[in-house]
């Protein structure tokens, strides 16, 4: 897998990530909770397996997705019925990543050797990637979400633990932008020839993996006093937002308020 510079499942929309609530198409929700009452024993029948697409089929989706392709990022097939092609991934990390401090940015030579970089230092430092960064990634039909987060962790020098981190699906549905998590052993390319070329069809999302519980054993001292300035910094944001939202609507009132008091009764 070569880097370039340029949803467990159930959706969320852009606006707000409601944990275990789901948006419907008329954008009410309701929480994933078990019911009171346990469910009968009902017997389902078994899903039939998904087949595998012949070697002629992958030709012809491949062929019809080439075809539409406008930027000369075409996908190319082998002869084992592997494929090779790309993909880009925005970044929408809210948090500090971990780095190695006084490093060198990466050379050609230590692409092409694949040169670690990171572990030549012990010492570390946190900062923000690029809020809506995007990367281009050329992937084999192969490569699965894991490989990707742990390529581009390796662009970026991050030292964290990829499981930190997720990928996401983003398409459009009834007016909203949705999420999706995708497995970690799910295969982006394929997906990205499914859908076709058009990335308001479906584009790809690497964003803090915040499902189950948080593993706080995992991050170091440093961050997490980092997410503490973080979290007092977003409490005062919000507060702030409070506060003008009804400082407006207060004002709106007092103006009504005058007015039907300047009317003759």
């Amino acid at each position: 897998m070569t880097v370039d510079s340029n949803m467990s499942s159930g959706y969320c929309s852009l606006e707000e990530e409601l944990g275990d609530c789901f948006f419907t198409a008329k954008t009410t929700f309701f929480r994933n909770v078990q019911s009171k009452h346990p469910a009968k024993n009902v017997s389902k029948p078994a899903e039939e397996p998904e087949r595998a697409p012949t070697l002629q089929e992958i030709k012809q989706k491949i062929e019809s997705y080439n075809s539409r392709e406008k930027n000369c990022l075409g996908m190319k097939l082998s002869d084992d019925g592997t494929y090779t092609g790309f993909i880009k991934v925005h970044l929408k990390l809210r948090r500090p990543v971990t780095v190695p401090a006084g490093i060198r940015p990466q050379s050609i030579y230590d692409a092409i050797k694949e040169v670690n970089l990171a572990a030549t230092t012990d010492k570390r430092t946190s900062f923000y990637l690029p809020l809506d960064a995007i990367k281009q990634l050329h992937i084999s039909s192969t490569t699965t979400v894991n490989e990707v987060i742990q390529g581009l962790l390796k662009k970026f020098m991050v030292v964290d633990n990829p499981q930190k981190f997720a990928l996401f699906k983003q398409i459009h549905k009834d007016g909203q932008v949705l999420f999706q998590k995708l497995s970690v052993a799910d295969c982006p390319l394929h997906l990205r020839l499914l859908a076709g070329p058009d990335t308001d069809v479906l584009s790809f999302v690497l964003k803090e993996n915040e499902t189950g519980e948080v593993e706080w054993d995992a991050f170091s001292i440093p961050e997490l006093q980092n997410f503490l300035t973080i979290l007092e910094k977003e409490e005062q944001d919000k507060i702030q937002q409070l506060q003008k939202k009804y400082d407006k609507f207060r004002q709106k009132l007092e103006e009504a308020l005058r007015e039907s008091q300047g009317k003759p009764g």
